[in-house]
């Protein structure tokens, strides 16, 4: 794996980019929460070349988003499964899709997040403090680590 372009600086967004910077790795991730598994699934979903595919999934796979798995029913077949750490970027893709659906897709064209146990539409994410107040970006500060701790990590 080459060395993350962003290592040197003290922020867990660019930190995060050196993982999901990628576009086609979002799209691998949004397919992936939606329970696509197989390598001819994402190729056929995305419309993406295999030797990209490839080199996406296998970036996942040594960042610990995705995992290979034999798969259950064909022991031939291998299946990306998300880690811990690939499901816990639902709420980031949700949250782009919902921004997305509002800015840039037109009206009607947008997939629709829903409970599937209650078939309720998720509510638009929004940033709330611990207490459940609703945020503004007013409201919202940012500390830069210090170098200290940067050089400490």
């Amino acid at each position: 794996m080459s060395p993350a372009p962003f290592a040197h600086l003290p922020c867990p967004v660019a930190h995060a980019l050196d993982v999901l910077g990628e576009r086609w790795s979002l799209l691998i991730l949004r397919d992936a929460l939606t329970g696509v598994r197989r390598f001819a699934d994402f190729e056929r979903s995305l419309g993406i070349a295999k030797n990209i595919l490839s080199a996406r999934l296998k970036s996942l796979v040594e960042n610990g988003v995705l995992e290979r798995r034999p798969s259950k029913s064909d022991a031939r077949e291998v299946e990306y499964r998300l880690t811990d750490k690939g499901r816990d970027l639902v709420t980031v893709v949700v949250a782009l899709a919902q921004w997305g659906a509002r800015w840039e897709s037109p009206a009607g064209t947008a997939p629709r997040f829903f409970n599937r146990h209650t078939g309720a539409q998720l509510a638009l994410l929004q940033l709330r403090d611990v207490d459940g107040a609703l945020l503004r970006l007013s409201d919202i500060g940012y500390e830069a680590p210090s170098a200290a701790a940067s050089a400490a990590a």
